[in-house]
């Protein structure tokens, strides 16, 4: 695209850097008004400057995207009703043999769980779980929330619904999900691996130990529930009978007391009835939300459409519930949304001011995924714009100047360059505490922690995500798109 006027450009430019500023640096002074409203304020300052039409404004939205954004939240808090993430917690825990296996496990347990429900979702639930892990050995926080960031990165990478980026690169490049997964997989796994071994490495002696060996905790933990569970149910039993068994005494024959006599048994049959509906209500609705899940991988598999395929699952589980839907519907992340609306104004706005075009095309003849120097270069300028202007705008700005490039090449290298793409903006996020969304969530979690609470800054993180970043992306790259179909 050729550029457009100056005062177009100048004007266009402006307006992307205010939503930049605020997309990297939500509370800055002088304007703290977070990345929501500013992404909504960049997408105003294109229309008002008349960078991009109101019309146009309109069309740039990806309802695709805010659709499957919007099941994917939803299906994710029916499971997390249905202890979907207790049960992953557990798995963490059970029988684990001290702190190098429990961070292995919170490694490999986040990045298989990313892969299928979002690394924000996985990191919200799980991050004051592994601070309770850490605390109740006696281990340091700081290793297992740069695991639980780091992991949820990667694992991610691996499926079109594992994070935004991937979202956006699904629907513009077409490739279908198990051609995502297959084309990604070997490089995840391999990313994860090689993340899990430099965190072993850096430290190995701070895992060494514990007051109490996990078997023991965690034996504990499963005889006081049991135990709870025993004397709830007896105290249940004892009330139930004791109502039902109660003798009537001599006073008693008249037929007024007889009646209330019948009423009570008949109102603790009906309360007991109650209970044990309820009881089997809620465990229909947890084996039917696992089911739908499913039933939701593999139609992405099968190729059909993940917008609705995410939807249809959704508003299966919603009128399955059979109840008002709204304490469900207010868990979405709204801000979220309208976040990403504003951000596909701005950047489309941005992107028809030319500039990003005329900056590929300097760069284009020395980013060719042909040859190992072009993909080096090629890398390294999504690492730097990732971490810049945050991963999801990198891909939209240049998610089809690298494709244009690529198809100059082979069919084949399209599909390559867009999965490059996915993969290097999502393991870039772990380079530093701005550069994903997971990241953020992971910090203030464990900030907020009502128990065991850690403020993990950003040079504790950046020491650790540097060499982790640069090391996992370079072993990953040589692994992109080896498994087609």
């Amino acid at each position: 695209m050729a550029l457009a006027s100056l005062p177009k450009v100048v004007m266009g430019s402006v307006a992307f850097g205010v939503f930049w500023m605020l997309a990297v640096f939500p509370s800055v002074p002088f304007l703290p008004i977070g990345r929501t409203a500013g992404a909504l304020l960049g997408a105003v300052l294109m229309i008002v400057f008349h960078v991009i039409s109101a019309d146009d404004a309109y069309a740039s939205i990806d309802l695709p995207i805010l659709g499957l954004l919007f099941a994917t939240m939803v299906v994710g808090g029916y499971l997390k009703n249905a202890g979907m993430f207790r049960h992953l917690g557990r798995l963490l825990a059970w029988r684990s043999q001290g702190g190098r296996d429990l961070m292995c496990r919170v490694c490999v347990v986040t990045a298989l769980a990313s892969a299928l429900f979002t690394n924000d979702t996985c990191c919200v639930v799980l991050t004051e779980f592994v601070l309770e892990l850490a605390a109740e050995r006696n281990l340091p926080a700081k290793p297992f929330l740069l695991a639980l960031a780091t992991s949820a990165n990667i694992g991610s990478s691996a499926t079109p619904i594992g994070n935004p980026q991937n979202l956006v690169i699904a629907f513009n490049s077409k490739i279908s999900f198990i051609s995502f997964l297959l084309g990604i997989l070997p490089a995840m796994l391999a990313g994860m691996g090689i993340n899990m071994l430099m965190l072993l490495c850096m430290y190995w002696k701070e895992l060494d130990g514990g007051a109490c060996s996990p078997d023991e905790v965690a034996a504990g933990k499963q005889m006081e529930a049991i135990e709870e569970g025993r004397r709830t149910a007896l105290n249940n039993k004892k009330k139930d009978d004791g109502d039902a068994a109660t003798p009537a005494s001599p006073e008693d024959d008249d037929g007024g007391d007889a009646e209330s006599m019948m009423s009570e048994n008949i109102s603790t049959k009906h309360r007991w009835f109650m209970q044990c509906s309820e009881h089997r209500r809620k465990l229909f609705l947890k084996s039917f939300a696992y089911v739908v899940t499913v039933g939701m991988l593999v139609a992405y598999m099968l190729g059909l459409n993940m917008s609705w395929t995410a939807i249809t699952t959704a508003i299966a589980l919603v009128v399955v519930d059979f109840r008002d839907a709204e304490p469900c519907l207010d868990k979405v992340s709204y801000s979220l949304l309208v976040f990403f609306s504003g951000m596909f104004v701005t950047v489309s706005g941005f992107n028809k001011t030319g500039l990003p075009g005329a900056i590929w095309n300097v760069m284009a003849p020395y980013s060719k995924i042909n040859h190992v120097t072009g993909v080096t270069v090629l890398s390294v300028i999504i690492l730097l714009l990732s971490n810049l202007a945050s991963n999801v705008p990198t891909v939209l700005l240049m998610g089809d100047e690298v494709a244009a490039a690529a198809a100059t090449i082979s069919p084949a290298a399209v599909t390559r360059s867009w999965l490059l793409l996915a993969w290097v903006s999502t393991v870039a996020g772990n380079l530093s505490l701005l550069g994903s969304a997971a990241n953020l969530i992971v910090c203030e979690q464990a900030r907020r922690a009502t128990r065991n609470a850690y403020d993990l800054t950003f040079w504790n993180h950046v020491i650790f995500g540097l060499p982790s970043t640069l090391v996992v992306t370079a072993i990953g790259i040589p692994l992109i798109g080896k498994i087609n179909i």
